[in-house]
C-alpha cells in the first residue's frame, strides 16, 4: 500500500506530520499504528478514573446539598448557575434518547469536561471545602484546589485527544509521566485502585514495545 492510499483513507492532513517526519511511508504508518496502540492502552487507565472521579465528586455533592439530585439547585445557588448548562445539556441527550432522566443517568452523561470544571478558581470559595473529601489520601499539606485542579485539567486534554483519534506519540516521555499521574491521583481517591487496575493495565507492556517499534 502507497502513500496515496493511507492519505485517501485517513487524510491528507491526519498523516502530515508523520511524513514530514519520516519522509518514508512505511516508517509513517509505523509509527501511526503505534500511536493507535498507545492510544488503546490507555483506556484501562482513563476509563476508570473518569467513572472513579465523577461517583467520588457527585458523592461529595449530595452530602453538601442533602439530596442525591444535587445539579437541580444549580438553577438557583448563586455562582453555581453558569454550571445549570452542563444539567440541560445531558437532560436533552437523555430525552433524545427517549429514556427517563434520573440522577444516575445525569451523573453518567455529564462530560468529564463538567467534573473537572468544578474544581475551578470560580468555584474555590463554594465547592472545595466540601470537594476536597474527594481526595482523601492525598497529602494534607498539599490538599489545595490549586494543586488539584491542573493535572485533571491535563487528564482532560488528554483524554480528548485519545478519543478524537489525535496524535499523543510524539513525546514518549511525558506518555510515562501522565500515565503516572492518572495512578497518583487515583490512589489520592482510593488507594486500593491502582491495585485493582494493575492486572490488566497494559500501558507499560505496550509502550516497551512500541518505543522499540520506533528506534527500528
Amino acid at each position: 500500500m502507497d502513500k496515496n492510499f493511507y492519505e485517501k483513507v485517513f487524510s491528507e492532513k491526519r498523516l502530515e506530520k508523520y511524513f514530514l517526519r519520516y519522509g518514508d511511508t512505511e516508517k509513517a504508518m509505523t509509527h501511526y499504528q503505534c500511536n493507535i496502540e498507545l492510544s488503546e492502552a490507555f483506556y484501562p487507565c482513563i476509563s476508570t478514573f473518569e467513572v472513579v472521579f465523577r461517583n467520588a465528586v457527585s458523592r461529595e455533592l449530595s452530602v453538601l446539598f442533602g439530596r442525591e439530585d444535587w445539579y437541580a439547585v444549580f438553577s438557583t445557588t448563586p455562582g453555581l448557575t453558569g454550571l445549570n448548562k452542563y444539567i440541560s445539556q445531558a437532560n436533552k441527550q437523555i430525552v433524545v434518547r427517549k429514556e427517563y432522566s434520573s440522577p444516575s443517568k445525569i451523573i453518567a452523561e455529564l462530560t468529564l469536561g463538567f467534573w473537572v470544571s468544578l474544581f475551578n478558581v470560580e468555584y474555590e470559595r463554594i465547592l472545595w471545602k466540601d470537594l476536597r473529601r474527594v481526595f482523601p489520601n492525598m497529602p494534607k499539606q498539599a490538599r489545595q484546589r490549586k494543586k488539584v485542579a491542573p493535572p485533571l485539567n491535563r487528564f482532560r486534554a488528554f483524554r480528548n485527544r485519545i478519543f478524537h483519534h489525535e496524535p499523543i506519540s510524539w513525546n514518549p516521555d511525558k506518555l510515562v509521566q501522565i500515565h503516572e499521574e492518572i495512578l497518583t491521583v487515583m490512589d489520592w481517591m482510593n488507594k486500593d485502585i491502582p491495585v485493582w487496575i494493575a492486572p490488566f493495565d497494559r500501558f507499560d507492556a505496550v509502550f516497551h514495545i512500541v518505543e522499540k517499534k520506533l528506534k527500528t
